[in-house]
């Protein structure tokens, strides 16, 4: 590495550090207000807010941060007080679907502890509090998902002059669709066995498209764009670099729910197996695999009680059936796709390579 490209990147990673910490405070300050605002209600809803506040804690603030380097495009400031809200807003609206997805996907846990459901159901147990836990756990759950996603347009809303309307229309957009999205990941759960195999593929990949790619790494990126005043050109561009992006992100995802280190995922191995996620690895799976094969991942997928043996043998299909290959491919070509989108746009060097960096350490991640 030059000198000059050494200096760059050290630049970039001081900018990145104070726009997280940023919003990291933001957070901090809001939820405190929050805390308090709860507090004068009862004492006894503190859980809710310190449930949302364990889950923004930490984590890559990729959303956040794609939401900076699209501002920064665009002509924005780096210490503007409008995109750290916006930062804010995307990290809130995260820890609302999170939330919202383990109660959906049956996970007990989530960057390594308990998911928020799990917790609740817990604490029940331990208050030896009458009736179910576990929906105790999740209706609770529910309501801490609804109070961080109405958080979030709350943040956004703080932003001011209508934030923008450009951009209010893409956050607009984004909630939608994401709802649309998760709504199609469980009809596929429960409908996909019975349609052909052949549009398995196709199907998953209309899924991760509208639940994950676009609200992961486009809209956040193109949000950041549009507060700053952004050209639609420019908008465009980013649209055409981040959307193969965030599908790339999210077969990477596929991938480690069931071939990941659970060391590195903090899930335990073959859990979206036991989910029953009909990602674009389980479709290549279906439509590449045998007659005998295909039975038995429609069968088992989904299930509670895998064994540890039955889990190996969904991987061992995976892998033979040339579905984990296939995935593989598919995530080389979108993030070529991505990234030669990226060298067309109109950006200056820093913004470029604070692109280029979150991109490869989105697609090439093991956690």
């Amino acid at each position: 590495m030059t000198a000059s490209a050494a200096a760059t990147e050290n630049s970039i990673a001081l900018e990145q550090d104070a726009f997280v910490a940023a919003v990291s405070d933001q957070l901090g300050v809001f939820l405190s207000e929050k805390g308090a605002l709860l507090a004068s209600i009862s004492a006894d809803t503190l859980v809710l807010v310190d449930s949302i506040k364990t889950l923004v804690t930490g984590g890559k603030r990729m959303r956040a941060l794609l939401c900076y380097w699209g501002w920064r495009g665009a002509g924005g400031a780096p210490d503007a007080a409008e995109v750290v809200m916006a930062g804010a807003a995307l990290e809130l609206f995260q820890g609302a679907a999170l939330i919202h997805d383990d109660i959906i996907d049956r996970s007990d846990t989530r960057r390594g502890g308990p998911s928020v459901h799990r917790a609740f159901a817990t604490l029940h147990a331990e208050r030896r509090w009458a009736l179910d836990e576990e929906r105790f756990g999740h209706a609770a759950a529910i309501l801490t998902g609804d109070l961080c996603l109405s958080f979030s347009e709350e943040m956004f809303a703080s932003i001011g002059a209508e934030a923008g309307s450009r951009a209010r229309a893409v956050f607009n957009l984004m909630r939608a669709e994401v709802m649309a999205g998760q709504y199609l990941d469980i009809l596929e759960e429960v409908s996909g066995p019975s349609k052909p195999h052949n549009t398995a593929v196709s199907r998953a990949s209309a899924i991760i498209r509208y639940k994950s790619a676009k609200y992961s790494s486009e809209h956040p990126l193109v949000l950041g764009g549009a507060l700053a005043g952004g050209s639609a050109k420019l908008l465009a561009g980013y649209s055409e670099f981040a959307l193969p992006l965030g599908e790339a992100f999210q077969l990477r995802d596929d991938v480690l729910g069931v071939f990941g280190d659970p060391a590195q995922t903090g899930k335990p191995a073959g859990d979206d197996l036991r989910e029953g996620k009909r990602t674009v690895l389980v479709g290549l799976t279906i439509d590449a695999a045998n007659d005998a094969d295909r039975k038995f991942v429609d069968s088992h997928l989904g299930r509670q009680d895998l064994t540890a043996e039955q889990i190996g043998r969904l991987c061992a299909i995976m892998v033979d059936s040339q579905a984990l290959a296939g995935t593989e491919a598919m995530i080389s070509v979108l993030s070529a796709t991505a990234f030669a989108a990226l060298a067309e746009l109109p950006l200056a060097a820093d913004v470029s390579a604070a692109l280029s960096a979150l991109g490869h350490a989105a697609v090439s991640r093991a956690s």
